[in-house]
């Protein structure tokens, strides 16, 4: 079967621009937990799961390309960038942690154009794992589980699953962008000593 060379990247373009949909949606509905939130976080949870689809298609069939190996990065942190201000716009998740989060993402995008002359900044294993972790907790935090039932004891497991998952999300955003430095460091150093 023969597919397109440019569908993964479309894909991910997809991805980027279902973002200020998501955010719409998701503000619009004020936090009350409504159809609007739902659909939001529905939204979210199969865009961001285009991020597996556009790479599998682009290894399966042999059409991995500089500027998917860019932009499927840049996607994935224009989406969860997006849903981490979304919900400190709320009230639900503290600044500082979407502060922190976009800080590491920020910084590690702007060096990705940095470098695009020189090589290609692909994602890393603890790249992939963090975006994960960032996207578990975001669903989490997002399916407005909570108004589900009354009951204290599922109250309180809802609770306890965001702030764990979020927690582990968190600590994996900054060490990866901590293994990024590392790595790119020692990158340098073996090109500069060639």
């Amino acid at each position: 079967m023969a597919v397109h060379p440019q569908l993964p990247n479309a894909i991910t373009i997809a991805r980027i621009l279902c973002a200020p949909i998501f955010l719409w949606m998701l503000l619009a509905d004020g936090g009350a937990g409504g159809g609007l939130r739902w659909a939001a976080a529905v939204l979210f949870i199969v865009a961001i799961a285009t991020d597996g689809v556009d790479g599998y298609i682009a290894r399966r069939y042999k059409i991995v390309s500089d500027l998917g190996k860019l932009l499927d990065p840049i996607a994935d942190k224009v989406l969860t960038g997006v849903a981490f201000v979304g919900l400190s716009i709320l009230g639900e998740l503290p600044w500082w942690v979407t502060i922190v989060v976009l800080v590491r993402e920020i910084g590690i995008t702007v060096y990705r154009f940095i470098v695009v002359s020189d090589h290609v900044l692909a994602a890393a294993w603890m790249g992939k794992l963090k975006t994960v972790f960032q996207s578990i907790a975001l669903s989490l935090a997002l399916l407005p589980l909570a108004s589900l039932s009354d009951a204290a004891v599922w109250q309180s497991a809802v609770w306890w699953a965001s702030v764990v998952t979020m927690t582990i999300a968190v600590v994996l955003t900054i060490a990866s962008g901590i293994d990024y430095i590392v790595t790119e460091v020692r990158a340098s150093r073996k090109r500069g000593s060639r």
